[in-house]
């Protein structure tokens, strides 16, 4: 183990895209640990676009990272020392970890993952993590989706958005794709399952809609806002319900103004429109572990992993969720995985 924690403080709250400049990159000494602490390597720090809020003054459903403080990351990792009872070196766990080789936790403020599962360590950070959480409870506690219906999802071929899809697809929707590519939507109907793809870079998404939502939309889950938002409201059928994941057009924009057309059609349609964060689902994890997993097992759902390679390219990463560059879901590889 070394002796060097490396790690990403936050130094600037960041105007548009993040810039290396943004964060202070530091190598401290490995803190000794306290009763009741362990010691974990992080071995995969997943990038999400929510970190984007995080690293803004206002606050949002988090308080925002503080300047100087270590920036807040998911992660996935392995236990190297415990004076913990609870932990064994050894074990995986995840949680909140930063952007850091190592961290020291008193064991509140993560999960143990199962050993002996033929899952990769990823999975936990996507499909089987917070992505695959509000894929499911997105969808299915707000959305109420039902056989037969249309369903429509923005950044379908992201983490959340191409499980939306596909959990649509089990509930017996028909399921429109909204991706920035053309690989992107072949990806999405090739392999996903999904009914048809519109790529927003090259065709009107207002138009898109109308061709392959002909009976209109019943379900829209939405990870962008912004012109791809007011397009699918332009849409919507009579009792629709619009999906607020992610608003991801919008979260570098210092000041984001979206004029929203279409949005009148909640009242004409009498529409349902909620947003909704993880966080609310928190004591119903396990009923989503047990499908999800379930699913995943019989080859229901399919994803796939964008690793980009060290620490030190963290801030990088970040941007390829709002260029378009990344493919599925996104993932720094910080350390090597643990030996069986």
């Amino acid at each position: 183990m070394a002796n060097v924690n490396r790690k990403w403080r936050l130094a600037a709250r960041p105007a548009g895209k993040v810039k290396a400049s943004d964060f202070e990159w530091r190598e401290e000494p490995i803190p000794a640990l306290a009763e009741g602490q362990i010691l974990i390597r992080n071995v995969y720090l997943s990038i999400d676009p929510t970190y984007r809020l995080w690293m803004n003054k206002g606050e949002s459903y988090m308080p925002p990272v503080g300047i100087g403080e270590v920036m807040r990351g998911g992660a996935v990792g392995v236990v190297e020392q415990s004076r913990n009872p609870g932990f064994e070196r050894g074990e995986i766990v995840m949680g909140l970890l930063g952007w850091q080789d190592y961290a020291v936790d008193d064991g509140t403020g993560v999960s143990k993952i199962p050993k002996g599962m033929p899952i990769p360590l990823t999975a936990y950070l996507g499909v089987l993590g917070g992505n695959g959480l509000a894929a499911y409870f997105g969808l299915l506690d707000i959305g109420k989706p039902k056989a037969g219906e249309t369903l429509v999802v923005s950044a379908a071929a992201g983490a959340v958005g191409s499980l939306a899809g596909q959990i649509g697809k089990i509930k017996g929707c028909r399921v429109v794709g909204v991706a920035g590519s053309e690989e992107k939507c072949r990806w999405v109907k090739e392999e996903l399952g999904f009914d048809a793809a519109i790529d927003y870079k090259t065709e009107s998404v207002a138009e898109g809609l109308q061709r392959c939502c002909p009976n209109g939309i019943d379900v829209y889950f939405d990870n962008v806002g912004g012109e791809i938002l007011d397009a699918a409201l332009g849409q919507l059928n009579l009792r629709a319900r619009v999906v607020l994941c992610g608003m991801i057009s919008q979260y570098n924009e210092e000041n984001p103004v979206t004029r929203l057309t279409n949005f009148s059609n909640i009242l004409f349609k009498r529409a349902r429109i909620e947003g909704f964060i993880v966080l609310d689902y928190l004591d119903r994890v396990m009923e989503a572990m047990t499908d999800l997993g379930t699913w995943l097992f019989g080859g229901k759902l399919k994803y796939r992993v964008d690793v980009v390679e060290g620490l030190e390219n963290a801030p990088r990463a970040v941007n390829k969720l709002f260029d378009g560059s990344n493919q599925g879901k996104l993932v720094v590889r910080i350390s090597a995985e643990p030996s069986a």
